[in-house]
């Protein structure tokens, strides 16, 4: 039977998308796992995978065009089989698509009839949601927390839940209305990208025979693969106990998950960090107590304390004297991600470092009489990656990538910069450096390290960096070595500006100095050519006018 695939849903506020390419041509065979197409969202271009085998009968949208989400973007089927009846409206669609399988019912079967695992059937009207891929990156998600409980009536557009992925933290949104029938994967478990995440369908249908199915390894889907879902039975969400509240929050007065998790709507989120509002302070107005924007805007502070960065986590600020007390927290998929990389490039990379100290006496001057001008703020962090950034077109050999046969020399440069968030570490890109002015980098820092602290920072935005500056000075750090960003060839590491007597003409005076250490892997970037690039940069900071000319 031919299966119909829709445009899929591949960010949180993707609404509709653009087809920028096919990958296969209506005739071929695509196997599970090809890439059928590349599409571009509101965020990014993203390869879109297929979840199903066939062949490429039809293409709905073609390249260039635009399409709303769930609409029919493809069908794939049996070489030769008739899909009219799907063009021209009359037929069931049964369609897959990154977050939900639509399975076709054969015939109607009663409710004593029991499932077999990989039975193509499933009870009218029932439809299984899958672990959604909400970023081109993302394997696995976990459930941050469920805004529905199994029994809830479900909306087309509700919140079904928080999925936790590589990236950030999203809400995923039910394509369907129901009931929700049974959760496959409980608050803080996590899963591979199309595991079993809920059933929606009828009320009161029972879908026990549909859940083992899936469970036993079966896929339910009627193709014989199986899926790896965790057994989970249907999970409501639970409500801490008061007292169990209180042990991670000063004032729990919001609804949490069962595993400590605030309710809350992202807009919420924003609107409470930009006022420095606690969130465990604030009562939820919205579905199950869910904190919402006119929460935030109506809230009242009271006199309690604020939540600790201990409790922030959700780890108890203070234990009993004389106890040991440990406390796990799950490792959010940010973590993950983040060891993984870097413990890639701290043990395949050959890394060595150089440090020089700076001169910061005119740089200080220059950025004050800079910051003098209307409407102009620069930081000492944007200097340094304005220098980074004509310093890499004097030395090419560092804006470089390694691999096995060959050395990639990228003739643009882009700069990362480093920006600490809540869950870990993110790198947004500021494009093409070497053209833009102080003021326009200045600019593009601020916005980005905005949005990577709330979690906004698209894909797109955090791709394609050539070198990465890390700064490390705001928190009175001198000096610091970072592990490099691959496939960057170079890192450099900024810290504080110091006051201390320094030697000029032969006379000690108080100065100022800045030291920065640069991370280069030996295999493209070698001893002297690290030592002239840092040289390079030493000249354009401790002369900024040499930057504007």
């Amino acid at each position: 039977m031919a299966t119909v695939v829709n445009m899929p849903r591949l960010s949180d506020t993707m609404e509709e998308g653009v087809v920028a390419k096919w990958l296969k041509k209506v005739g071929e065979k695509v196997e599970e796992g090809d890439i059928l197409a590349e599409i571009e969202t509101d965020k990014a271009t993203m390869e879109f995978e297929s979840f199903n085998e066939g062949v490429l009968l039809h293409i709905g949208v073609q390249e260039g065009e635009t399409a709303p989400v769930d609409s029919l973007l493809a069908i794939l089927g049996e070489k030769g089989e008739d899909i009219s009846g799907l063009l021209n409206g009359n037929g069931a669609a049964p369609a897959k698509t990154e977050t939900t399988a639509e399975v076709p019912v054969a015939e109607p079967k009663s409710e004593s009839t029991p499932m077999t695992s990989g039975s193509a059937e499933l009870p009218a009207g029932v439809q299984v949601i899958t672990m959604p891929r909400l970023s081109d990156t993302m394997e696995e998600g976990t459930v941050a927390s469920w805004l529905k409980k199994v029994g809830d009536k479900v909306e087309e557009g509700d919140i079904l839940a928080e999925i936790e992925t590589d990236k950030a933290t999203m809400e995923f949104e039910s394509f369907h209305e129901g009931t929700l029938l049974h959760i496959g994967l409980g608050e803080g478990e996590t899963a591979a990208v199309d595991s079993v995440l809920a059933i929606i369908g009828p009320a009161g249908t029972d879908v026990s025979g549909v859940a083992d199915s899936f469970s036993k390894g079966g896929s339910g889907l009627g193709d014989g693969k199986a899926l790896e879902v965790p057994k989970a039975e249907p999970t409501p969400v639970k409500e801490t106990t008061p007292e169990k509240t209180e042990e991670k929050r000063q004032a729990p007065t919001a609804t949490v998950s069962s595993n400590g998790r605030i309710f809350a709507s992202p807009l919420a989120k924003k609107l409470a960090e930009e006022k420095g509002i606690n969130l465990a302070e604030v009562s939820g107005t919205g579905d199950h107590g869910r904190i919402i924007k006119k929460d935030i805007e109506n809230f009242t502070p009271s006199s309690a304390a604020p939540v600790s960065s201990a409790s922030s986590l959700g780890i108890s600020a203070f234990v009993p004297a004389g106890e040991e007390v440990w406390e796990e927290v799950k490792n959010s998929q940010m973590r993950k991600a983040i060891a993984k990389s870097l413990s890639a490039s701290k043990f395949t990379a050959p890394e060595y470092y150089l440090t020089v100290e700076l001169d910061m006496t005119n740089a200080m001057a220059s950025r004050k009489q800079m910051n003098a001008l209307p409407d102009t703020k620069i930081s000492f962090n944007d200097m340094v990656v304005k220098a980074c950034a004509m310093a890499l077109r004097k030395h090419p050999q560092v804006n470089t990538v390694w691999s096995d046969d060959v050395t990639k020399y990228a003739k643009h440069i882009s700069i990362g910069v480093a920006v600490a968030v809540s869950d870990g570490l993110v790198v947004p890109v500021v494009k093409f450096t070497d053209h833009l002015t102080l003021s326009q980098i200045g600019a593009q820092v601020k916005e980005l390290a905005g949005k990577a602290r709330d979690k906004k920072l698209t894909l797109e935005e955090m791709q394609g960096s050539t070198f990465t500056v890390s700064n490390l000075g705001m928190f009175g750090i001198t000096e610091f070595t970072s592990i490099i960003n691959q496939p960057n060839s170079a890192i450099l590491s900024v810290g504080t500006i110091v006051q201390k007597p320094v030697v000029k003409d032969g006379e000690i005076v108080v100065g100022n100095t800045m030291k920065v250490t640069l991370a280069c892997d030996h295999r493209t970037v070698d001893g002297a050519t690290g030592a002239q690039f840092l040289q390079t940069l030493k000249s354009y900071i401790e002369n900024p006018v040499t930057m504007l000319v």
